[in-house]
């Protein structure tokens, strides 16, 4: 597959997720919150695992593609409809990124994959899965981690630390604990951990 289809790809994706109503500051503009993210998900990859496939590569970058369109709020407003949402959305985004895939050529091997990355089969078992899962903790505890442990009490905060790490890889722990934090951030992490 000649690389000019992932680039292809990922400025598909991209032009996808530039839709997004919701925006963040970076660097003092605003740009689509899903945008900034799905570029995100690129540049860990590419530190944390340098050798990823095509198909790890490509989920990677339309892990979230689109998700303003299936709103939190469109379900009940606890555990169980948290959890509804999120399979909805793995779904969602597989077939998302599927359609674009088809537009650029790839084979049904590689959107078959794909599919099977974002829906985050096999975790713990399968390399890539996991490899995928350990690269959204990372995109999470880099670049979202402060912001959110300022909104939510510490007990909140170390639940969601513990159950983030619980997912990881004794790599991506590894990685985890060579991100910089702020002293309170670094604080609530070794809490988690202790």
């Amino acid at each position: 597959m000649p690389t000019h289809t992932l680039s292809e790809a990922y400025s598909l994706f991209d032009k996808a997720n530039a839709q997004d109503p919701n925006t963040e500051e970076v660097h003092g503009s605003l740009v689509p919150k899903e945008l900034i993210y799905g570029q995100r998900m690129t540049q860990i990859l590419e530190k944390f695992e340098p050798n990823a496939s095509e198909s790890l590569k490509l989920a990677a970058r339309s892990q979230h593609i689109c998700r303003w369109e299936i709103p939190r709020d469109n379900y009940p407003m606890d555990r169980v409809g948290y959890l509804q949402w999120r399979e909805e959305l793995k779904k969602f985004h597989a077939i998302k990124a599927s359609k674009i895939l088809q537009e650029v050529g790839y084979e049904s091997e590689v959107i078959n994959r794909v599919t099977f990355l974002l829906q985050k089969k096999k975790l713990k078992k399968d390399e890539e899965t996991q490899t995928l899962e350990d690269v959204i903790c990372l995109v999470f505890l880099k670049y979202y981690f402060e912001e959110f442990s300022e909104k939510h009490t510490d007990e909140k905060v170390i639940d969601i630390l513990q159950k983030t790490w619980r997912k990881m890889s004794e790599k991506g722990h590894k990685a985890a604990l060579e991100l910089s934090y702020s002293k309170k951030a670094l604080d609530l992490v070794q809490r988690a951990l202790s």
